[in-house]
C-alpha cells in the first residue's frame, strides 16, 4: 500500500464537524481515508472510508465509496479484533504463497519491492 497525504489542523465541515486529522492510503485500484473528527461535544471519532473507481453503463467515471464510522470506546476492541484477524490470516497463507494476483486482479507486487525486516535489524546491529 502507498502511504499518502497526512493533513493535521482543524478544519470545520458543511454539517459543524470538525476534521482533526487526515490520512490517504492509495492502494491499487482502491483509495482508503482515515480521518478522525470530532463530534460537538469535542469528542474524537474516525471515519475510515474505501473508495474505488468505478463507470457506469455510459461510461461515465464515479467513485462508490463505503464508510466506517468508528467511535473512541471502541478502538481497543476493534483493534484487537483487526490485529487477531491480520495475524490469522498472516499465519495461515505467508505472502510467500499467495497468488500474485489479487481482488479485482491487480497485481499485488505492482511498484514494490519485497522487505525481510530481519535483513534489516542485522544490517543495523553490525
Amino acid at each position: 500500500m502507498e502511504e499518502n497525504e497526512k493533513k493535521a489542523g482543524g478544519e470545520n465541515n458543511n454539517n459543524g464537524r470538525q476534521e482533526i486529522f487526515s490520512q490517504t492510503i492509495r492502494a491499487g485500484k482502491r483509495t482508503y481515508f482515515f480521518d478522525v473528527k470530532s463530534t460537538r461535544n469535542n469528542d474524537y471519532y474516525l471515519t475510515i472510508t474505501e473508495s474505488k473507481k468505478r463507470f457506469n453503463r455510459e461510461g461515465k467515471q464515479f467513485f462508490e465509496k463505503h464508510k466506517i464510522f468508528l467511535y473512541k470506546e471502541d478502538f481497543e476492541k476493534f483493534n484487537n479484533g483487526f490485529t487477531e484477524v491480520v495475524s490469522f490470516i498472516n499465519n495461515a497463507q505467508p505472502l510467500e504463497n499467495k497468488s500474485e494476483e489479487g481482488k479485482d486482479g491487480e497485481n499485488l507486487n505492482d511498484g514494490f519491492t519485497d522487505v525481510n525486516f530481519d535483513d534489516l535489524e542485522k544490517k543495523g546491529d553490525q
